[in-house]
């Protein structure tokens, strides 16, 4: 094992490798209640959502670690859970079946481009403050659900957005929220996951006590049982391939296509894993590894998988191989047979995670030059319009067509590239299809 993962030319150590897994683990284990609370929203069932979630963390995290040999865990990104719900399920009206159709073969364009190495020559393509304001937008929007979700925010006919009034609920959501963000604040490890626990045990002689329904009853007779595999195999890979469902799926790809690979960059600098050439240590395998999360996710039924920054945190304690991936993704393992147990955790519990999750989000959007406002203003319009829409290929589709007009109209177009153009003739194709549907309908 130490040979392996060449332990001794990273400088690190067996124990090091260990306590930097548990930790990221920590700091990642959110997702095993989180997406299943946003996925089930969708009409899938909450204990075949977490099966596959942790299948994907599992498989996806001990790749990353054998295979790429990279301290980074993989699981089903925040973001991409949100689009699949609430854009293409509730929001396009396409069922579950179809939108893990739609994730499976944005997978396979997913591995095409990472094989070939096209998918590093297209992201490096995307205007820099895109991604920034991109990612942000998607962190804003996460935050919104979290507040929806903690019926915080309320549809309001008079100012179209509201807060609700102080109840016991929300006074709960309150505290959850506050006890979250100290434990963050104080870099406490597993802070969000902790802050899930804390909101779950206030709801629970809230919810009796004041007799509201934020919280379930508990069953005792069994907190443990055998994983759900109703999900398995449940993608429609014919209808998914409807010329409707190609917005669908350039979202998955795009989004998912920058967030890793920044991702990758940003871990890797942060560790000072680099190569010769200054890139990403071992960048082509863990793309790939990325491209596979994403396809395994289409085939036992979750959002697509990417790469988690939250990996961050066990690289900090020491993590400089992939054994800190592999220690992680087994981690996940145990929680196949707790579905009952975490089934229990209400919406309002996950809802502070939501929200502090979109705090995380929207730090790169310091890095757009906010004086040069032929990019400011392509940003700006990508950040606001993923929440104000409800959508998020509407942020980036947006985005990138106020970029491309601006530059043209201000002098700019050599700034433009031949990728940039070709994803703009994608944009309009989407527009064109969803006012072709809208305008019939």
């Amino acid at each position: 094992m130490p040979s392996f993962f060449r332990l001794k030319k990273n400088r690190t150590t067996l124990k090091t490798e260990l306590i930097a897994g548990l930790s990221s683990f920590l700091a990642t284990a959110y997702i095993i209640v989180v997406n299943p609370s946003i996925l089930s929203q969708a009409g899938m069932p909450f204990s075949g959502v977490l099966t596959a979630t942790v299948l994907v963390s599992f498989f996806s995290s001990v790749m990353m670690g054998l295979y790429a040999r990279n301290p980074i865990l993989v699981a089903p990104g925040m973001g991409l859970n949100a689009f699949f719900a609430y854009s293409a399920v509730l929001g396009m009206g396409v069922s579950w079946q179809v939108a893990l159709g739609a994730v499976f073969w944005s997978g396979i364009v997913f591995l095409l481009l990472s094989v070939f190495n096209i998918r590093t020559h297209i992201v490096r393509a995307i205007p820099r403050p895109l991604r920034y304001a991109i990612a942000a937008g998607i962190g804003l929007f996460i935050t919104l659900i979290g507040f929806a979700n903690a019926r915080f925010i309320v549809a309001s006919p008079a100012t179209i957005l509201g807060i609700s009034p102080l109840n016991p609920a929300l006074l709960t959501f309150l505290a959850g929220l506050l006890i979250t963000a100290v434990l963050i604040a104080r870099n406490v490890t597993g802070a969000i996951l902790l802050g899930i626990l804390f909101t779950t045990l206030a709801a629970y002689p809230l919810g009796r006590w004041w007799a509201t329904d934020m919280a379930p009853l508990i069953s005792w007779q069994g907190l443990l049982s055998a994983p759900d595999f109703s999900l398995l195999l449940q993608l429609d890979l014919v209808n998914s391939l409807q010329l409707s469902i190609l917005p669908v799926i350039f979202a998955f790809v795009f989004t998912d296509m920058f967030d890793s690979l920044s991702t990758f960059i940003g871990l890797a600098e942060a560790a000072n894993l680099m190569d010769e050439n200054g890139e990403p240590h071992n960048v082509r395998q863990a793309l790939t590894t990325d491209a596979v999360a994403t396809t395994l996710a289409g085939l036992v039924g979750s959002s697509p998988g990417t790469a988690y920054i939250e990996s961050a945190v066990g690289i900090e304690a020491g993590g400089r191989t992939g054994l800190t991936a592999v220690v992680g993704g087994l981690l996940f393992l145990p929680f196949l047979f707790l579905a009952p147990l975490l089934s229990m955790i209400p919406a309002i519990a996950t809802a502070p995670a939501l929200v502090l999750v979109g705090a995380f989000m929207v730090r790169p959007i310091v890095r757009v030059n906010w004086l040069q406002m032929d990019e400011a203003i392509p940003a700006f319009l990508a950040m606001v319009l993923i929440p104000f829409t409800y959508s998020i290929s509407q942020g980036i589709i947006w985005g990138f067509l106020s970029w491309t007009v601006l530059k043209l109209l201000t002098g700019k177009g050599k700034e433009i590239t031949p990728a940039l153009w070709a994803i703009d003739a994608f944009c309009v194709l989407s527009l064109a299809m969803a006012y072709g549907e809208g305008h019939a309908g």
